[in-house]
């Protein structure tokens, strides 16, 4: 494409964003389309000639958008908010701009120095000490998948060379409100589905602590290896906090590395009061942080940290000749963090939203997203149809009519279909229970009192 070209059209693309982002609250959050609807519109076989970019643009903002589930809207308050601040999205652009591929420092000196400011800002940000050196991935899964690995080859010394074939098994403990991320690594690392054991919680929600050590004794008399614990700091279902520095006490005097999930609840700790709670949590073995989910950055970003990172480099690091470079020793090769080999410029985007928002800026905006949950649970106990279902810890708060699941199925149901607000709904003590995340940035009071009177309307519709 000529340079002049692309101008064009990089200036029709921005302003396209500027507007998009300026007027999302006035599109649908969600459009409940068919499945196969947009296959249906677009053609079977791809062109065999280039086509017009007019061409291209019209039709993604024709066919795909209107198909799109908004993440980015200030009602969209479903799963956890990962909208994209601006900043972000100027970070995005840039890195794919120039195309970096950080495998190795030499393949992209400044894109793996970014990295290593760019998570080390965070872990100032944090309140995490020096000892945690961070690496970028694209999600949790990832993140977490990484730490359990390092965290099996300690458990397991031959495991490197040797592979699991043969030795006793293992086993990753966490709660029954964990992320299935972490039952998924544990298959992922060979462990099986025996080597995953879900600990009872407590009445709010948190890891019981004296159930996980007797879990783990239990099993090491039974013949099991210890891997892991796994405490959260923000579940999925009700962002309970986990007792962590508990559980920490048990990882040292068990001998077991833990891991902490705090790919939601993380960026809370730049508010003192939250920072609070999490105590404990710098004693861990290794943390992931998402900013993707709560600090504004598009997706995809996953800050893991660890405190042992020579146990991921010996997990993970092979270095075929093309590969080796004259600088090796005196550099950090990322590739040598996880399975990734390629490995695209995360760290700028994070790096432009903590420059343009500031650790004071990123700290009011979350403050203001607990304040505005609290006001939302506030409404949810003055009312005689609704009760908050546990305990608002963070910026999510599960509730629910008191006529049973049918009934929360259909309010859910007719809010999201009305295009204005979108939920999501997790099970609690086996009840259908909603969830409203705040997190978006661009989310106001004006936003969370309409789907307050959203949900009292569909509750009085399908009554």
């Amino acid at each position: 494409m000529p340079p002049d070209e692309f101008r064009s059209h990089a200036e029709a693309v921005g302003r396209w964003i500027a507007g998009y982002l300026e007027h999302t609250r006035n599109i649908p959050v969600y459009t409940s389309p068919e499945p196969g609807f947009l296959k249906s519109r677009l053609p079977d076989e791809p062109p065999g000639g280039g086509e017009a970019m007019e061409v291209i643009l019209e039709d993604f903002r024709r066919d795909v958008v209107p198909g799109l589930t908004h993440w980015n809207h200030p009602s969209f308050f479903g799963y956890f908010a990962t909208s994209a601040s601006a900043a972000g999205i100027l970070g995005e652009m840039l890195s794919a701009a120039v195309n970096v591929n950080a495998m190795v420092w030499k393949s992209g000196p400044a894109a793996t120095e970014l990295e290593d400011v760019s998570t080390d800002w965070l872990r100032r940000m944090l309140g995490l000490p020096g000892r945690f050196e961070g690496v970028i991935n694209d999600t949790a899964s990832s993140s977490t998948l990484y730490a359990l690995a390092a965290a099996r080859n300690r458990a397991y010394p031959d495991a490197h060379a040797h592979g699991l074939f043969g030795q006793r098994p293992g086993r990753v403990y966490a709660s029954e409100q964990t992320h299935s991320s972490v039952e998924k690594a544990a298959l992922t690392l060979g462990l099986g589905r025996t080597g995953y054991r879900a600990i009872p919680t407590d009445d709010r929600y948190r890891l019981d602590v004296s159930a996980l050590k007797m879990a783990i004794e239990e099993d090491r008399a039974a013949g099991f290896v210890p891997v892991a614990i796994v405490p959260t700091l923000g579940t999925t279902s009700v962002a309970a906090i986990d007792p962590v520095a508990e559980v920490v006490d048990i990882g040292r005097e068990l001998g077991v590395w833990v891991h902490v999930d705090a790919a939601y609840g993380g960026p809370a700790a730049l508010v003192p009061e939250v920072a609070q709670r999490f105590a404990g949590w710098e004693g861990a073995d290794s943390i992931v942080v998402n900013p993707h989910k709560w600090l504004f950055t598009p997706m995809d970003c996953s800050v893991l940290y660890c405190a042992h990172p020579e146990e991921l480099v010996r997990t993970f690091s092979i270095v075929p000749e093309y590969l080796s470079t004259a600088e090796g020793a005196e550099t950090r090769s990322l590739m040598d963090y996880g399975v990734s080999l390629g490995r695209r410029m995360r760290s700028l985007k994070l790096w432009f939203v903590m420059r343009y928002f500031g650790r004071f800026g990123l700290r009011a905006r979350i403050e203001e997203h607990l304040r505005l949950a609290e006001l939302f649970a506030s409404w949810v106990e003055a009312s005689d149809e609704w009760h908050v279902a546990a305990p608002v810890e963070l910026g999510l708060v599960a509730f629910r009519h008191v006529e049973g699941d049918d009934r929360n199925h259909a309010i859910m149901a007719r809010v999201n279909a009305s295009g204005r607000a979108f939920l999501t709904h997790t099970a609690v003590d086996d009840q259908v229970v909603l969830r409203l995340a705040v997190g978006n940035v661009r989310t106001t009071e004006d936003d969370v009192a309409d789907v307050w009177a959203l949900l009292q309307d569909a509750a009085a519709a399908s009554g």
